[in-house]
């Protein structure tokens, strides 16, 4: 089955860094794009941005452009959100997705998510 496992989250200062990660398995992850989102409690889902199937091609949403970069390896079946310069507004939970398809079904899988607190 689809599983994808979050992990690096954490406490940090604003202005520091942090790695997340997400191990997938349960799918052929090179031919897939992967996303990330973001939730806090109480708030809207937030796409932090995705990265395409090769790697070829990434976007981030305007909050974190600049600051945010994702990557992945597809040999690992992995795929990594760098955030750096964080800042407190970034507290919340990340969670990475991916949408499988195909010509009568379409789903999406999320991970468990794991917690980025950015505080002094």
């Amino acid at each position: 089955q689809v599983q994808l496992v979050e992990s690096g989250g954490g406490l940090v200062q604003p202005g520091g860094s942090l790695r997340l990660s997400c191990a997938a398995s349960g799918f052929t992850f090179s031919r897939n794009a992967m996303n990330w989102y973001r939730q806090a409690p109480g708030k809207e889902r937030e796409l932090v941005g995705g990265i395409t199937s090769a790697g070829g091609s990434t976007n981030v949403a305007d909050s974190v452009k600049g600051r945010f970069t994702i990557s992945r390896d597809n040999a690992k079946s992995t795929v990594y959100l760098q955030m750096n310069s964080l800042k407190p507004e970034d507290t919340t939970v990340y969670y990475c997705i991916v949408v499988l398809a195909d010509l009568t079904w379409k789903k999406d899988y999320w991970g468990q998510g794991t917690q980025v607190t950015v505080s002094s």
